[in-house]
C-alpha cells in the first residue's frame, strides 16, 4: 500500500506556540503527594520534590504547567497552602471525596516549576469564590511588596514576585459535577468582572476562560458564544478540554478520534469568529486545550477506590491509567491535530503530569518511570516547535463512527528555521498493511536523514511497568531515505514515526 504526503516551505500553517506542549498538576490523587512530592523519598530534595520525577519532567522540556485544578480548584482556598506547614489546615476536597493536607502550595509548586524549567499557569476558583479572591490570589503572586497580599508572600519566604502571566478564570464551569457549577449566562458576567479586576492591576495579563468540558455537553456549542459574548473583550484565550477512549475495544474507531477532536476545534474557533464580528472587535482570542488526554482504563478501579474507602482518604491512587501501545497511536494523532490547528490553539495540557492519566508514573518510596505515551509527548514536544507545514497528503482510507474516510496515514510536520530542520511525525492506523510513504520536499534545498525513531509492537495491550520500564519503547528506524528531493520510508502497521531531515 502506498500514500504520498507534500511539504512546501512555503506552505505553512504559523509558528508552533510552545505551550501547545504543556502539562497539567492537579490535587488529585498522587499527582502531587508520592507524585511530584515526597521527601521521604531517597531522590527527594531540601524541598521534599522527588527528584527522579523532576529529572523526566526536564527531559520532557515542559513549557507550562497548569495548577491547582482542575476540578479541585472550584472548592479550593489558596491561603490554604501558605505559611507554615504545620498551621496549614486539612480540608475535605468535594471534587474527588478526599482529604487534602496543603503540604504543598503555591510557593512549594512555584519552586519546583524553577527546578524542573517550567512556568505556571495558575487558576483561581470561580466555583465557591469569586472576584476578591482571585484579586487578592493575584496579588500574592505578582505584586513587588508594599501591599497586604504581597508583604504576606515576603513574611512567608519569597520576596520576588513570580509575575505569572497565564491564568484561567476557573475551571469546568459548565459541569453539573462542580462545586459552583453556573449557566453560560452567570458564568460569562462572573469571569468578565473577574476579568476586569486583574486587568486593573496588569493589563498584560493573559486570561483564560472556560469554554465546553467536552464536547458532547447539552450546552455546547452555545457556552462558547454566550461567554465570549460576556468576555470576549476581556480574555486572551477560552479553554476546551477532550478525554478519549477505547471502552468499545474498536481500535479504528479509536484511532479516528481526532476527527472529532478536530471538529470540535473548527466548531469552537468558527464560534469564536463570529462574536469578534459580532463585537466588531480587532482582538483575537485563541483556544487553549488545557486538559486532554487518554482516559478510561483506570474508571472501575477508580469508582472501587471511591465508593469503598470510608471516609476521605488522603492522596489515594486515583485516575492512574496504565497505558498501552495502542495509546502511543492515540496520542501522536492527538498531537499531530494540535500541530495542523496551531493557528487557532496555542496552548495544550496533556492531563496530568505524574501519577493521574500520565505520562509519568511513580512508586511511593520505588522508582518512577516512562509509560508508553511519554515518548510521542518526548518527540513533539523537543523537536516540534517551530513552524508548522500545510502538509498536503493522499492516502487510502477508511471509514468510521466519528467520519468517513479516515486516511490511513496521519502526519504532520514541523520546519525548524533555526536549526535547519524539519521533523516529520506519522502515524500508520492500518492493522495489517505496512504503507510506503513518498515524501516530496519542495522548496528545501538538498537533505539527509538524521534521526529515525519507531515505535511498534506486536501486542496493542503490551505496557511498561516498575519491573520492565522499556517494554514499549522506541528503536531506531532504518530506510528512510532521501533521493531527489523525495523521502521515501515505509510504515509498519499499527506504527508511530518521527523522523528529522536537516535541509
Amino acid at each position: 500500500m502506498k500514500a504520498s504526503v507534500t511539504a512546501h516551505k512555503d506552505y505553512t500553517i504559523c509558528k508552533v506556540d510552545d505551550r501547545v506542549y504543556g502539562s497539567f498538576i492537579e490535587h488529585l490523587g498522587r499527582a502531587v503527594y508520592t507524585g511530584i512530592y515526597e521527601p521521604d523519598h531517597k531522590s527527594a530534595d531540601k524541598n521534599g520534590m522527588r527528584g527522579d520525577v523532576a529529572a523526566l519532567v526536564r527531559e520532557l522540556n515542559v513549557p507550562v504547567v497548569r495548577y491547582p485544578g482542575g476540578n479541585f480548584v472550584s472548592a479550593y482556598d489558596w491561603e490554604d497552602g501558605i505559611g507554615p506547614r504545620e498551621q496549614r489546615p486539612t480540608r475535605l476536597d468535594l471534587a474527588w471525596h478526599t482529604s487534602e493536607s496543603n503540604a504543598v502550595g503555591v510557593h512549594e509548586f512555584a519552586d519546583w516549576c524553577e527546578t524542573v524549567g517550567t512556568e505556571m499557569m495558575l487558576a483561581v476558583n470561580l466555583g465557591s469564590r469569586g472576584v476578591d479572591d482571585a484579586r487578592n490570589f493575584l496579588e500574592y503572586v505578582n505584586h513587588p511588596g508594599g501591599s497586604y497580599y504581597s508583604d504576606l508572600r515576603i513574611k512567608n519566604g519569597r520576596k520576588e514576585p513570580w509575575n505569572v502571566k497565564m491564568w484561567c478564570l476557573g475551571n469546568e464551569m459548565d459541569g453539573p459535577w462542580q462545586v459552583g457549577h453556573k449557566d453560560a449566562a452567570e458564568y460569562g458576567k462572573l469571569a468578565a468582572n473577574t476579568a476586569r479586576a486583574m486587568r486593573m492591576f496588569d493589563n498584560t495579563l493573559e486570561l483564560i476562560v472556560c469554554g465546553s468540558s467536552n464536547a458532547d455537553m447539552a450546552s455546547y456549542p452555545d457556552w462558547e458564544r454566550i461567554v465570549l459574548e460576556h468576555t470576549y473583550e476581556h480574555v486572551d484565550h477560552i479553554s476546551l478540554h477532550m478525554y478519549f477512549a477505547n471502552r468499545e475495544k474498536n481500535t479504528a474507531n479509536y484511532l479516528a478520534l481526532n476527527r472529532k477532536l478536530e471538529t470540535y476545534i473548527d466548531t469552537v474557533s468558527a464560534t469564536i469568529l463570529q462574536v469578534k464580528s459580532k463585537k466588531r472587535s480587532k482582538r483575537d482570542v485563541y483556544i487553549s486545550f488545557d486538559e486532554w488526554n487518554v482516559w478510561y482504563h483506570s474508571n472501575k478501579q477508580d469508582r472501587v477506590i471511591l465508593e469503598g474507602a470510608g471516609g476521605w482518604p488522603h492522596a489515594p491512587g486515583l485516575l492512574e491509567d496504565i497505558y498501552n501501545f495502542e495509546d502511543v497511536l492515540q496520542v501522536g494523532l492527538i498531537l499531530n491535530s494540535f500541530i495542523r490547528r496551531s493557528d487557532v490553539v496555542k496552548i495544550a495540557c496533556i492531563a496530568q503530569l505524574v501519577n493521574v492519566i500520565a505520562p509519568i508514573m511513580t512508586e511511593k518510596g520505588g522508582d518512577a518511570w516512562r509509560q508508553t505515551i511519554y515518548y510521542p509527548y518526548y518527540f513533539a514536544s523537543i523537536f516540534g516547535r517551530g513552524t508548522a507545514l500545510q502538509l498536503l497528503v493522499n492516502s487510502p482510507g477508511y471509514d468510521s463512527v466519528h467520519g468517513d474516510n479516515i486516511a490511513y496515514v496521519d502526519a504532520s510536520g514541523v520546519h525548524n528555521e533555526e536549526d535547519g530542520t524539519l521533523a516529520f511525525f506519522v502515524v500508520n492506523r492500518h492493522a495489517t498493511e505496512t504503507i510506503t510513504i513518498d515524501l516530496s520536499l519542495q522548496g528545501f534545498a538538498g537533505g539527509s536523514v538524521i534521526e529515525h525513531q519507531v515505535m511498534t509492537h506486536s501486542n496493542l495491550e503490551a505496557v511498561n511497568t516498575a519491573k520492565n520500564q522499556t517494554e514499549v519503547a522506541p528503536k531506531k528506524g532504518s530506510g528512510a531515505k532521501i533521493d531527489n528531493g523525495q523521502l521515501t520510508v515505509a510504515v509498519p502497521p499499527f506504527s508511530y514515526q518521527m523522523i528529522r531531515v536537516k535541509v
